[in-house]
């Protein structure tokens, strides 16, 4: 075997810094953008945003005080009281051993944000001191506290609590939430029903119950910060046409400092140079993702005229591909061009890959989108005698008679899973 030199020319795509650069933009929503410009804004000195309300991506307003008094912003603080501090109250209005106060506060401030006792109570009784008798006491206490089913260490045991009534139904709930939970939950009310030798009526009547139970009792104390959706696309009509609006009102207008010409022919050329080639790539980037986004939406506009007018039943069925074609841009840029973003219509904001949906076959020829039969399924399943719910062919066959739509029983059974609507069985009803 030689060894020697040989000379190979071969041809690859390389993914330079700005090619990366210009997909990740093409893929923000208008608010991650924002940030993005705001990163590179704080890194870049050449870039300049001209924007007077442009302060850390929040506009800025001007305040106005009634009688020209300044209000003090405390008094807008958050007052609700938590429920570690809820039950701490209640626990000081009952009169119990000292001993066992104590416990009682220690294990409140165990409870979690669903309101469960997470608890290891050999470590627990070391820790203060106590035997398994001033535990289990102290726990009980705590479990008679308000909101019923606190303090619960699982969820039978949280259901149990809050079946505090008296009653045959009610035993029966607690008979089945104590040993028959997931026998419960899976609906096998006849199995039930001859374990327990009661009619299956009667099952139902206690699974009613349990279902109108809250498994996290001590959630309404905890509230999340509610998170806002900002569209990134706006379609109004107009004279009876509808318009396409991107909206970047937010975005501050760029441009390139004129305070880098000075520099320019000392040690900080090169730098500079650098960091002017970046911000006008990012400007190029920006003016490119506006650009893709205002051909996709002309697509849409085209082909949606019903859903844009009547809302999502008149949903026209359009793959990306199609789009693209239309759009003249290649698939894989308008499946990146529509991720994590929203447009605002006239029946509602919806996310903008719910306009692009797979083709089933239709007597029409036209075809009917996946999103419309969803909406057919889902308004079949609210309307259906609860006695005798449909099953996945009865499903097949009304779209074919009402709406001469051709589908298989396994798409309705995966559509049907995609909409959290459980099979005919488990929907059945006894009463």
């Amino acid at each position: 075997m030689e060894l020697g030199l040989i000379q190979k020319q071969t041809t690859k795509l390389v993914m330079t810094t700005q090619l990366h650069q210009a997909i990740s933009i093409l893929q923000y929503s208008t608010a991650e953008l924002l940030e993005y410009v705001k990163e590179q804004a704080l890194e870049n000195p050449l870039i300049e945003l001209q924007s007077p309300s442009w302060d850390g991506g929040v506009r800025s307003s001007k305040r106005s005080y009634e009688n020209g008094t300044r209000q003090d912003p405390l008094e807008y603080a958050e007052t609700r009281r938590s429920l570690h501090d809820e039950l701490h109250e209640q626990t000081r209005c009952i009169n119990l051993p000292k001993k066992i106060t104590g416990i009682v506060h220690y294990l409140i401030d165990s409870i979690d944000e669903s309101g469960y006792l997470r608890i290891n109570e050999t470590e627990v009784m070391s820790y203060l001191d106590c035997d398994e008798f001033e535990l289990t006491e102290a726990i009980r206490q705590v479990q008679l506290l308000d909101p019923s089913g606190i303090g619960a260490r699982s969820l039978s045991e949280c259901l149990s609590l809050q079946l505090n009534q008296e009653g045959e139904v009610f035993e029966l709930a607690r008979l089945l939430v104590s040993d028959h939970l997931k026998a419960l939950a899976e609906k096998k009310y006849r199995e039930l029903s001859k374990q327990y030798h009661v009619p299956v009526e009667q099952i139902q009547q206690a699974a009613d119950l349990v279902a109108d139970l809250d498994p996290r009792p001590g959630t309404k104390w905890f509230t999340e910060k509610t998170t806002y959706i900002v569209p990134d696309v706006m379609i109004q009509e107009k004279n009876g046409r509808f318009t396409v609006t991107l909206l970047d009102d937010d975005l501050p207008a760029m441009k390139v400092s004129n305070t880098y010409r000075s520099f320019k022919h000392n040690e900080a050329a090169d730098y500079l140079k650098d960091k002017y080639q970046q911000v006008s790539w990012l400007m190029k980037s920006i003016e490119q993702r506006k650009q893709t986004l205002r051909a996709i939406m002309g697509v849409v506009i085209v082909h949606q005229q019903g859903f844009l007018r009547n809302g999502m039943s008149d949903l026209v069925p359009i793959t990306l591909k199609e789009v693209a074609n239309e759009a003249h841009v290649h698939e894989s840029t308008v499946s990146r061009a529509i991720k994590s973003k929203y447009v605002q219509t006239p029946h509602g904001l919806y996310p903008l890959k719910d306009l692009f949906t797979s083709k089933l076959a239709s007597e029409s020829g036209e075809g009917a989108s996946s999103s419309s039969v969803k909406l057919f399924i889902k308004e079949l399943v609210e309307n259906e005698n609860k006695l005798k719910p449909l099953s996945d062919q009865k499903i097949v066959e009304a779209l074919h008679i009402q709406r001469g739509i051709e589908v298989s029983r396994r798409t309705i059974a995966k559509y049907r899973d995609e909409l959290k609507i459980l099979s005919s069985s488990k929907r059945k009803r006894f009463t």
